[in-house]
C-alpha cells in the first residue's frame, strides 16, 4: 500500500500562486506514476499533471498548461504542483494519486490510478 497526504491548499486571490505536495509513504516503489487531479462541486474529477518519477517526464491538462508545474524530489517521496496565475475556475479540492504503472495513453484516467490522497481544498476568489 502507499499512503498519500496533500497539503499546501488554501484560499488565494485570483492571479495568485499556490504550491501544493504530496507526501507518499509506505511501499513508494509503487507509485512510479504519481498526478493531481482536481474536483470542483457538482464536477466530475478531472486530470491537472503527471509525473513519471523515475525519468521526470510530465504531463499537463490543457487548462494548466504554462501556469502550473509539477515536480518532484524522489529523496523525500514528495511531489508537488506549483500553480500560478491562478483564476477562479481552478478552485477545487485537489487530489493526489500513484500508481506503479500507467502507459502514457492513460495518463489522465482517474480509474487507472490505485491510490489516492484525502485532497487538499484550492479556493480561488475573484
Amino acid at each position: 500500500q502507499v499512503q498519500l497526504v496533500e497539503s499546501g491548499g488554501g484560499l488565494v486571490q485570483a492571479g495568485g500562486s499556490l504550491r501544493l505536495s504530496c507526501a507518499a509513504s509506505g511501499r513508494t516503489f509503487s507509485a512510479s506514476v504519481m498526478g493531481w487531479f482536481r474536483q470542483a462541486p457538482g464536477k466530475e474529477r478531472e486530470f491537472v499533471a503527471a509525473i513519471r518519477l523515475n525519468r521526470g517526464i510530465t504531463y499537463y491538462a490543457d487548462s494548466g498548461k504554462g501556469r502550473f508545474t509539477i515536480s518532484r524530489d524522489n529523496a523525500k517521496n514528495t511531489v508537488y504542483l506549483q500553480m500560478n496565475s491562478l483564476k477562479h475556475e481552478d478552485t477545487a479540492v485537489y487530489y493526489c494519486a500513484a500508481d506503479p504503472a500507467i502507459i502514457t495513453a492513460a495518463i489522465a484516467e482517474a480509474d487507472e490510478y490505485n491510490y489516492w490522497g484525502q485532497g487538499t481544498q484550492v479556493t480561488v476568489s475573484s
